[in-house]
């Protein structure tokens, strides 16, 4: 099963927006796909998918409550069908106090546990809620889509996928970014006690200056896989947001005349799709063709 977590320190990238077109990308190469949406922002993949969701109602069953030990149902009844191949487990409002509801759960587990030396896995629950659901047994593709902080959201997505896929502004603020890369990577990997690939690092909003062009050169230096970099996309990716759909569709469902610069974009969210599905079972995925 092909796991990652599309993560950037810096907010304001493109993450979510990455997140749903690379589920569709996915989809279209046949691949069943989950997205699990962990940002509690209102604006989050949940919106731009048009997944309804019961996020405001404090009693309703959520993921939290999954990942605390206090679940309010079966897991796949949690699960929302985006459109074929895309399924969704929404965000909830009960995601603002993960920290604060695994630290109580933390404390009673450890208060409680007859072996004075047991520490409580924090990081490790979401994994283990995916495993007791058995969802490699459903899906090809998992995406995990989390906060721009790192914390107990950012941890749990990595732990249980184990790859990122890091979107990018290829500016003076994104250059600190590239030079960070390799301290992110570390930091989780020290913090988890674990191994984490980098799959791909994504340029977004790219103009093609001399300056943009240097920072590129950057990541290829730093040995990071840089398989596409998407150019500035303004008006197509604000109209995903005001629909509520993925570039794909937005497209097809929203664009009279298709502007072969679009299309080629759509391509490229294709071929990332594919160089990522690449990193982890060696073979690419057949994607349909984007036609004009």
């Amino acid at each position: 099963m092909l796991t990652y977590t599309v993560y950037s320190e810096a907010g304001g990238v493109g993450k979510t927006t990455l997140s749903a077109n690379l589920a569709k990308a996915h989809a279209r190469a046949g691949q069943d796909v989950l997205v699990i949406d962990l940002d509690p922002q209102e604006g989050s993949l949940t919106y731009l998918l048009a997944v309804e969701a019961a996020r405001n109602e404090g009693g309703s069953d959520n993921l939290v409550r999954h990942m605390i030990g206090r679940p309010g149902g079966a897991f796949a009844d949690l699960v929302r069908t985006a459109e074929p191949g895309i399924d969704v487990l929404p965000s909830h409002n009960m995601l603002e106090r993960l920290t604060e509801l695994l630290l109580r759960t933390s404390e009673i587990e450890e208060q409680t546990n007859p072996d004075p030396e047991y520490t409580y896995p924090r990081y490790e629950q979401l994994h283990r809620v995916l495993a007791e659901a058995r969802i490699h047994e459903s899906y090809d593709v998992l995406i995990v889509d989390p906060p721009a902080t790192t914390g107990d959201h950012l941890y749990n997505a990595i732990y249980a996928t184990r790859n990122v896929v890091i979107p990018l502004e290829l500016s003076g603020k994104g250059h600190q970014s590239v030079e960070g890369l390799q301290d992110i990577v570390a930091g989780l990997e020290s913090e988890l006690d674990l191994e984490v690939g980098v799959l791909a690092v994504v340029p977004n909003e790219v103009k093609d200056t001399a300056d943009q062009r240097e920072y590129e050169a950057a990541l290829s230096e730093l040995g990071f896989s840089v398989p596409v970099s998407i150019r500035d996309r303004t008006s197509l990716f604000e109209g995903c947001w005001k629909q509520q759909v993925n570039a794909f569709t937005y497209v097809e469902e929203h664009r009279a005349r298709k502007r072969q610069y679009e299309l080629d974009t759509l391509a490229q969210f294709d071929e990332l799709a594919a160089f990522i599905s690449e990193q982890v079972d060696g073979e690419a995925a057949e994607h349909a063709e984007v036609s004009a």
